[in-house]
């Protein structure tokens, strides 16, 4: 029986996006069906009943295609395959066929920015002489300088070292990530059309949605002579002109290739969906989720943003604007495949930015020391605060667990390319991309029947494994479950109004409302904060008579509101 307490929307419904939940499974660290310590489809399938039980509305993969796992399958060698060690085709059918069956839909991850250096298409490139057809589909150019030697332009790569590698003829190809990974040419309409046969080969087959990989790079600015970048080398969003001029990322012309998908996904009843990777500036983002593009977008303003009343509170508003904008919802995250842990992020002292959260992860999580029972207290009272508001959830495979991030990974087991490319200056994401515990025995605790890829702690079967937290209300799972069977029955439309005065949020109280009475109240400071009377329908943490605990959030129904 599903832990559903009202039907799944209908599979006719062309807005089941808008307020879904979504969890992401990243396959080669969900489940292992064949011992050989790598996640795959069959793994995935194996394990929809409990991701249905959880309560969710889809499930995006991360990508699955065949790889040579230079980026952690994001160097694609097949866009319309499956990676033979994850299955095959028919396995992916028959994953479609149960989470069609259980009232699941499922998304997949595009990546349409670069192919592997495996793919065909650059194989022939490679072949052919400059100048040709086949590498016109790529970025290839004459080097500078008297022989060739040098570049054709300052670019970086985004993991470290330049953009560009040569060639055995003389000439170097663009690729803004690993070697491995060459920039398809968009101005190309070959590639154009090849990626609308790849997003029709997959909507065939049943899949309701696409995650846009590296959504912001598509479009470049290609016209000779190339510019060099000098001082707008920086790739973060915040560097970016908000006039879409940047010669690599974010430029205007990347929405005419959107336009073009989604003539491809309205051929479709329902229509197909696409939320948008792009890491832009706020006030450039809602173009990507516009209704004559992909339709959404993600925040990622919200996961890095503060967890304070006041930071969170800013970043909501604009976040729903931006949304109402596009005619789009808005997307909350906490965390993901490329970033830390939100609970090991919420256990460091002060609001740490990316590059501590870095110099942390070389410590190996030591310095500065984490206060792991804050950073379980604060996830759990972000992931309530996450579910109440009106829009999409994305959930990371194991937040539900409560799981923590890695971050003592010894150097020798690091995958991750940034690793290398950086110098060990970056050790990377594998600490989030440690393969789940499903059990609390075994040898890799449920995940296979033989080891995996990544070395799980010796303790997660213990603290963390799913069979142990279900039926243990005080656990990660159990407040996950309860809290999306409750969002299924709680939510009627997609507004929010903030309640109680304002001096509450400069004293660490959020408190807002939807349709029906419905309450969130966080309280994200130390002391404890007055709330509503009411009935609590569920809490992350205590809650006695009218006070609130330090770092926790509830849901409840009442009309009336603190102070008041």
């Amino acid at each position: 029986m599903l832990h559903h307490d009202s039907p799944a929307p209908s599979p006719h419904d062309a807005d089941w996006w808008r307020q879904a939940v979504v969890y992401q499974v990243y396959p080669r660290s969900f489940a292992d069906s064949d011992g050989d310590g790598i996640g795959d489809i069959p793994g995935v399938t194996s394990r929809l009943p409990y991701l249905a039980r959880l309560g969710v509305d889809a499930v995006w993969l991360s990508p699955f295609y065949p790889s040579q796992l230079a980026d952690g399958g994001y160097d694609v060698a097949d866009y319309r395959d499956v990676d033979p060690r994850l299955g095959t085709l028919d396995d992916f059918d028959r994953m479609v066929a149960e989470a069609d069956r259980l009232g699941l839909r499922i998304m997949v991850d595009i990546v349409p920015n670069h192919s592997s250096d495996r793919h065909v298409w650059f194989r022939e490139a490679l072949a052919a002489p400059p100048g040709s057809a086949a590498r016109e589909r790529y970025v290839f150019r004459d080097g500078r300088g008297p022989d060739g030697d040098l570049p054709p332009t300052d670019w970086p790569s985004s993991f470290g070292g330049p953009a560009w590698t040569r060639v055995p003829d003389g000439q170097w190809y663009l690729h803004l990530y690993a070697p491995e990974q060459p920039d398809f040419n968009w101005d190309n309409p070959e590639v154009r059309e090849d990626f609308h046969r790849t997003l029709r080969f997959w909507s065939d087959r049943g899949v309701a949605g696409f995650r846009v990989d590296v959504a912001h790079g598509l479009a470049k600015d290609l016209r000779a002579p190339l510019r060099d970048l000098g001082e707008r080398r920086s790739y973060q969003p915040a560097a970016l002109p908000v006039d879409g001029s940047h010669p690599l990322w974010d430029r205007d012309e990347v929405h005419e290739i959107y336009r073009g998908w989604r003539q491809v996904f309205d051929a479709y009843d329902p229509p197909r969906f696409a939320v948008a990777e792009a890491w832009v500036g706020t006030s450039r983002r809602t173009a990507y989720a516009a209704a004559d593009g992909l339709g959404q977008a993600f925040n990622f303003d919200f996961l890095g943003a503060p967890l304070s009343a006041a930071g969170m509170h800013a970043t909501i508003d604009t976040a729903l604007a931006d949304a109402r904008r596009a005619g789009a919802t808005s997307t909350w995250v906490l965390s993901n495949h490329d970033v830390v842990r939100h609970v090991s992020r919420y256990a460091l002292p002060g609001d740490f930015t990316k590059r501590d959260i870095e110099a942390w992860l070389l410590t190996d999580g030591t310095e500065p020391a984490p206060d792991p029972a804050a950073g379980v207290r604060k996830a759990r009272a972000a992931a309530l605060l996450m579910l109440a508001l009106p829009g999409s959830a994305y959930v990371y495979q194991g937040e539900e667990l409560g799981l923590p991030e890695v971050a003592d990974l010894d150097r020798a087991d690091l995958r991750d390319p940034m690793w290398v490319r950086s110098g060990g200056r970056v050790k990377g994401r594998d600490g989030c991309r440690v393969p789940l515990p499903w059990t609390s025995e075994g040898t890799s605790f449920g995940f296979g029947p033989g080891g995996s890829w990544l070395p799980q702690p010796a303790d997660w079967g213990r603290r963390y494994a799913a069979d142990s937290q279900l039926g243990d209300k005080d656990s990660f799972l159990e407040l996950y479950r309860e809290a999306l069977r409750l969002r299924r029955t709680l939510v009627v439309d997609e507004e929010l109004e903030w309640a109680g005065p304002r001096e509450r949020t400069r004293q660490g109280l959020l408190h807002f409302t939807r349709a029906g009475g419905w309450h969130t109240v966080s309280n994200l400071s130390d002391e404890p904060a007055p709330m509503p009377r009411g009935e609590v329908l569920i809490a992350s943490g205590p809650v006695t008579g009218d006070a609130l605990a330090p770092w926790t959030t509830a849901w409840l129904r009442t009309e009336r509101a603190p102070g008041r």
